[in-house]
């Protein structure tokens, strides 16, 4: 099988979620804290190898942000500033040399005169971009490329610094000649009318302010909170901008925008403005100081630019990181913006999730909240089963197969001749044949006893089983209890699949003994402040389960310790280490199951010296056997042991 890679181009498409794909992924959570809801929420956060989930899409954000900060120098973006500046006077004082080459005799002296006043202004310029501007505003140019690249450049500041304000007002700001900002100044003072009337508790027309300034801002904004909003992040980007720089070039830029905004009018309506909306709307959080450690320049309007970019990634990593618990909440939109249509496809899946599961009927809601159905739980058995054996050797996987056939109850594969004392398991075609082949061809058809064919039987046995699961504190925080559990079910799903006459039962115990339903195994989570392993108890709900039925009838113990209580009058005592007493009540209940021909099968997860001395007393007594396994090889050794368990006694009845 071979396989393609090409790089990201946004045409491809993920993989359809598969429901079983999903339940799969879930299922570990779910068995482990028994809380189906959580473990969506956790599936969602950390994902798989299959299901990239949020922290991935956070992984990546987060290396673009730092391949952002490493790649650009933000102090460039003064010293260009600054570097244009020069170039108007480095253009300037050579229209100056060349306007004095180029003056006729009789101007000569004057125009080397007002050279000299010229290069004298120009060598007082100050070094700070605000007082150079200022500077260069009141200087008379004598060279015109020189006056025109000075306004060229201040027309883009301006227009570069107002639009980060205000952004979507490009085209309104090319167009400023003569009136330079002064819609500027009448849009920022209707809108500041307008803060000053909710203040007043009194609700502000916003659509006839759109129809009148809708061209300087995006289209979707239809309402005054949503406009305030936009404002808000446009101001914080600039906060950003001028935090991110160093003390000294945050104060010259500063400046330089102040003097670009030389309307005073102006600037007292936007100082009003601010406060206003520091009053109704606190400093956004996304006003954050970026570490820029890289040597790329950056103009003013790429510095601009790339503010708006890593604060999209400040939204959108906040998102992320409470996306687990509100998915909704992540927009999607944002998260292709920014890391790419993939992230988008990524989103989506997640969201499907649940949609997924609840399709394909492995859960339901049910007062809001979701429960797995008996079909998950199915679901889960058959995936918890195929997991144990894909462990074990291909020539460990049976079927239950008998070592011979004889006199039984079950048809099988085989045929044979009828003979007087069969059951008569008759199979026609086989018969018709042996019919026609003795008789020829015509009609009737007719048969004889010597004609009859059926079917071999194979014996069927019946076994009885009761699980019984040490639920103490100590299984969880060994690590245990998960594979307890998914033994269960495993074999759960075993018995359903392969052995529908057998019967199983499941007792989880701790300081009391409870059944436990099969279909509800996946959602049980252990009570961490429960002490006590009461197998006495256990041993006699496991009794009177299997009191019910005959033939084969077992019990198999999974524990990581010794009993350390019993029952009393309803009571119950515990104690570490284990008394004298509590050992001997609970194989009082051994001595009972032996009684009763019940077989007690135990598989140790802990070697300890009090429990392997009780399990040496019970086995004397009842003559079952004994494991010692690590948890993640439990159900390799129960499966093969209930497998080969059967196998033994349907031996040993085709042998009698």
């Amino acid at each position: 099988m071979r396989a393609r890679y090409s790089r990201w181009d946004g045409t491809q498409h993920l993989d359809e979620l598969d429901a079983d794909q999903v339940l799969d992924a879930l299922s570990d959570d779910l068995m482990s804290y028994g809380d189906l809801s959580a473990a969506l929420q956790r599936l969602h956060r950390w994902g798989n190898e299959d299901m990239p989930g949020l922290e991935q899409l956070l992984k990546d954000l987060r290396e673009q942000r730092e391949q952002e900060l490493s790649r650009y120098d933000l102090e460039s973006t003064v010293d260009q500033i600054r570097e244009q500046l020069q170039d108007v006077i480095d253009t300037e004082r050579t229209g100056i040399d060349r306007k004095v080459e180029q003056a006729p005799p009789d101007g000569k002296k004057l125009m080397e005169r007002i050279a000299r006043q010229r290069r004298d202004q120009l060598d007082r310029m100050p070094d700070d971009l605000g007082s150079r501007v200022k500077e260069l505003r009141n200087y008379e140019f004598i060279d015109e490329e020189a006056r025109q690249k000075f306004e060229d450049l201040l027309k883009k500041l301006q227009q570069q610094i107002v639009d980060q304000m205000f952004q979507g007002m490009k085209q309104s700001i090319e167009g400023m000649k003569g009136q330079d900002l002064s819609r500027i100044r009448e849009m920022v003072r209707d809108l500041n009318q307008m803060l000053e009337q909710r203040q007043q508790g009194l609700t502000p027309n916003f659509q006839e302010f759109k129809q009148k300034y809708g061209d300087m801002f995006p289209p979707e904004i239809d309402s005054l909170d949503q406009l305030l909003e936009h404002l808000q992040r446009q101001m914080a980007q600039m906060q950003s901008l001028l935090q991110s720089l160093s003390p000294e070039a945050r104060d010259e830029l500063r400046r330089m925008m102040d003097e670009l905004l030389a309307d005073d009018s102006l600037r007292l309506e936007l100082a009003r403005l601010g406060a206003m909306m520091q009053q109704m709307m606190p400093p956004s959080e996304m006003t954050e100081r970026y570490p820029f450690f890289g040597d790329d320049p950056l103009s003013l309007q790429e510095a601009m630019g790339l503010m708006e970019r890593l604060q999209q990634m400040d939204r959108l990593e906040s998102q992320l990181e409470r996306g687990s618990f509100r998915l909704d909440d992540v927009d999607r939109g944002l998260a292709e913006q920014v890391l790419g249509p993939q992230a988008r496809q990524q989103l989506d899946q997640l969201r499907q999730m649940t949609e997924v599961l609840e399709k394909a009927g492995y859960v339901e809601r049910k007062d809001r909240r979701l429960e797995l159905t008996p079909r998950g739980m199915r679901r889960i058995g058959q995936s918890a089963l195929k997991d144990i054996f894909n462990q074990l050797k291909k020539s460990r996987i049976g079927q239950h197969r008998m070592l011979g056939a004889g006199l039984g109850t079950e048809a099988g594969e085989e045929l044979k001749e009828y003979e007087y004392g069969d059951p008569f398991l008759l199979d026609m075609k086989e018969t018709l044949f042996t019919s026609l082949t003795r008789e020829g061809k015509g009609v009737p058809v007719h048969i004889e006893p010597s004609d009859f064919v059926i079917h071999r039987t194979e014996h069927s046995t019946q076994a009885s089983t009761v699980l019984m699961i040490d639920m103490s504190r100590s299984m969880f925080l060994r690590g245990c209890f998960l594979a307890a559990k998914k033994v269960a079910i495993a074999l759960d799903a075993l018995i359903r699949s392969q052995f529908p006459r057998d019967s199983l039962y499941v007792v989880g115990f701790s300081n009391h003994a409870v059944e436990l339903k099969p279909q509800s195994l996946p959602q049980i989570a252990l009570n961490d402040y429960v002490y006590g392993t009461n197998m006495q108890h256990g041993f006699q709900v496991a009794r009177s389960l299997l009191a019910k039925h005959r033939g084969n009838r077992q019990i198999i113990m999974v524990t990581d310790g010794e009993p350390t209580a019993h029952l009393d009058n309803g009571r119950v005592y515990f104690a570490y280490p284990p008394t004298f007493r509590t050992i001997q009540e609970t194989l009082k209940e051994v001595r009972r199951c032996t009684r009763d021909r019940i077989v007690i099968n135990t598989f140790m997860l802990e070697r300890g010296p009090y429990l392997t001395e009780f399990i040496n007393q019970m086995t004397r007594i009842n003559k079952g056997r004994a494991f010692f396994v690590s948890p993640e090889r439990l159900g390799e050794y129960i499966l093969v042991d209930y497998v080969s368990g059967k196998q033994r006694r349907r031996s040993a009845r085709v042998a009698g």
